[in-house]
């Protein structure tokens, strides 16, 4: 039998020099990402679409190592121009992007095919699969923030992931015994997800009711609605992108963020909080 006791750490008195790191890196680029999402319109879609750029990038770089031949082009360009797409037409012609996505992926991998590769059939999927994943959750983004008060919103989604997030490594790292996913993520244990989820609802509300002051329509029982139900649900996301990296045996899907790896592993659980929390706002109209 494992013992339990063995994987119980004492509360440290300071933090690690890992976390150290961490903080510093989020110090700058908080207050940053806060001023965009304020800002909105063309300067805060142009973080997204290189913020779903990068991503691409990250997840084309993860497969490549994997020994398979996605596009770089589909997963960089098919992300950040639905993105245009949402900011221009909101949900219009997105069919229409579809059609030319699938047809040019699937021109580039049967001439990658003829060409000698042996792994066309599969980059054909992971190339369309990530280029829908990233870009079609991503493009929530915009979405959510083009909403009437949609800074407000986007402010409040945003925040119940870093809340739950924090709730969770904090309970998690001395009291987790129990595994959530032990071949994804190790790491991640049941007592840390429901810190994460406790912690989400005590403080969404709060936040809620600071943003109430300048959109009516957010309350604080939404607050705690929008913090349960995104505490509960974006794991997935995290989780998902862990099995990526697990497959392939990376650490991070990149090195571009100091002590939080890439894009992408920021991002993995926003991609589900984003399009949740802008369905729940087209609820509560």
């Amino acid at each position: 039998m494992t013992d339990v006791s063995a994987k119980c750490h004492p509360p440290e008195l300071f933090p690690s020099p890992m976390l150290k790191e961490r903080l510093l890196v989020l110090i700058p680029l908080i207050p940053a990402a806060v001023a965009l999402v304020v800002a909105g319109g063309w300067l805060f879609t142009i973080a997204v679409i290189l913020m779903l750029a990068l991503a691409g990038w990250e997840y084309w770089r993860m497969f490549t190592r994997g020994g398979y031949r996605p596009s770089a082009f589909i997963l960089v360009a098919g992300p950040a121009s639905l993105a245009v797409l949402r900011y221009f037409y909101k949900f219009e012609f997105v069919d229409i992007w579809l059609v030319v996505v699938l047809f040019i992926t699937l021109a580039i991998h049967l001439f990658e095919y003829e060409a000698g590769s042996q792994t066309s059939a599969l980059d054909f999927g992971i190339s369309l699969g990530g280029a829908l994943y990233l870009g079609w959750l991503g493009a929530y983004f915009i979405s959510i923030r083009n909403i009437p008060h949609g800074e407000w919103w986007l402010l409040l989604v945003l925040p119940s992931i870093w809340i739950a997030d924090g709730g969770a490594y904090a309970i998690g790292r001395h009291l987790g015994f129990h595994k959530i996913s032990r071949r994804a993520s190790p790491n991640k244990s049941w007592e840390g997800y429901i810190g994460g989820l406790v912690t989400a609802a005590i403080c969404c509300p709060l936040i809620a009711m600071m943003w109430q002051l300048r959109a009516p329509e957010i309350t604080p029982i939404k607050g705690l609605v929008l913090g349960v139900i995104l505490s509960l649900v974006c794991i997935l996301g995290d989780l998902g992108e862990s099995m990526f990296k697990r497959y392939f045996n990376i650490k991070d899907s990149s090195n571009l963020i100091p002590g939080h790896g890439g894009i992408f592993d920021r991002i993995d659980s926003w991609l589900w909080a984003v399009p949740i929390g802008y369905y729940l706002t087209q609820f509560w109209k």
